[in-house]
């Protein structure tokens, strides 16, 4: 008699309820900084409470900052520079390192050492200390300051790729490919970048929170995004005088970026990891 039970899958992903959490504080801040515009109950830069770093209150729901204006509005549209900027600035520094690292474990010789000495070289530059150099010399509109990043960040993502794809390269797929005659960029698009993605996508993460912090710490520094305008870090630091009355002007930018930090992490620690059903 033939069963007429369905089996399972072979193959599914678990997802832990962490990473959840997570990813869903990481998908709230992305929303946040796409509609910020629409939802901020008052403009940005006006004055609207005669009353320096005021309470939390039915008006001003994360109270007002030191020249009061509307700290929940100035928030939202700091999200938009902060996830913004970093968001792009990750993606540009990854790409570069990661594409450059696969050419590099492909290629070899000559070309992979030359460009791997010039990057270690960048790499060890402190990021801070380069970031204030060339903000303070340049200017720090956005454009300079997503570069600046993505150059600081360009090359540990390089690092990382080419040593995940040097091991891939040794394999016996890659040969058999290079054995029927398959170019570089097959190789790479075909061999190398399926195998390295997962690990590719967990040090995404990990720079976006490094860029996140680099871009508060240079903000709070007053090189980052200049005013009226402000992303957190900057929030932070031009209400830093409201942190003896425990002022929610600077509380609250500094729940904000750990929340955002912190939760990356989380989805990181906890991406969806693939198992195999073994029932039948």
């Amino acid at each position: 008699m033939t069963s007429t039970a369905r089996r399972s899958p072979r193959f599914g992903f678990a997802v832990n309820a962490v990473g959840v959490i997570g990813a869903s504080i990481i998908l709230f801040w992305i929303l946040v900084a796409v509609f910020a515009p629409w939802i901020s109950p008052y403009p940005v830069g006006k004055i609207v409470d005669f009353d320096y770093y005021g309470p939390i209150s039915s008006d001003f729901w994360l109270g007002t900052d030191y020249l009061g204006r509307d700290m929940f509005s100035r928030i939202l549209m700091g999200a938009r520079y902060t996830v913004g900027i970093s968001l792009a600035s990750v993606t540009i520094a990854c790409f570069v390192g990661v594409t450059l690292g696969m050419i590099a474990a492909v290629v070899g010789g000559w070309f992979d050492a030359v460009l791997s000495r010039f990057l270690d070289a960048l790499n060890s530059i402190p990021a801070l200390m380069f970031g204030l150099v060339v903000v303070a010399a340049v200017g720090s509109s956005l454009t300079v300051l997503i570069l600046t990043i993505a150059t600081l960040y360009a090359p540990g993502s390089y690092r990382f790729a080419r040593a995940l794809a040097v091991n891939v390269n040794a394999m016996d797929f890659v040969t058999v490919a290079r054995a029927r005659g398959e170019g570089i960029i097959y190789t790479i698009r075909e061999e190398i970048l399926p195998n390295i993605v997962g690990p590719v996508l967990a040090d995404f993460g990990l720079r976006f929170v490094f860029i996140v912090l680099l871009l508060s710490g240079l903000s709070f520094l007053g090189l980052g995004v200049q005013p009226p305008d402000a992303d957190w870090g900057a929030l932070v630091r031009e209400n830093i005088g409201g942190l003896s009355f425990g002022a929610p002007a600077v509380v609250f930018p500094s729940i904000a970026i750990a929340s955002l930090t912190i939760s990356v992490n989380m989805l990181i620690d906890n991406l969806p990891r693939r198992i195999r059903d073994r029932s039948e």
